[in-house]
């Protein structure tokens, strides 16, 4: 299996491998609801830590605001504000209100 790590600048985005500790991750889903929907993006709202969070995703415009969505992804977020992710999978979780 492949790092995630090079010796220059690893994918999450710090400069050095030891300031990260970058590995491969398991996938993680997060349950969210669409807050705002733009061309292969998302914001949505984590349900488990009410934090807004940028999705990058070319599926983007099949979700509209208000669904509740389940979001696949490879664990990896970045720290920026807010902070962003890139889906490998999002389906629908039963519609309702946030």
């Amino acid at each position: 299996m492949e790092d995630l790590c090079n010796e220059r600048e690893c994918e999450c985005g710090c400069e050095c491998e030891s300031e990260c500790g970058c590995e491969r991750k398991e996938p993680v889903c997060m349950s969210a609801c669409v807050l705002r929907v733009w061309c292969c993006q998302l914001l949505v709202c984590d349900l488990c830590t009410s934090q807004e969070v940028l999705v990058h995703t070319p599926e983007a415009c099949c979700f509209c605001p208000g669904e509740r969505v389940c979001i696949t992804y490879d664990g990896r977020m970045t720290r920026s504000m807010p902070p962003q992710i890139h889906a490998s999978c999002i389906r629908r979780m039963n519609n309702g209100c946030c």
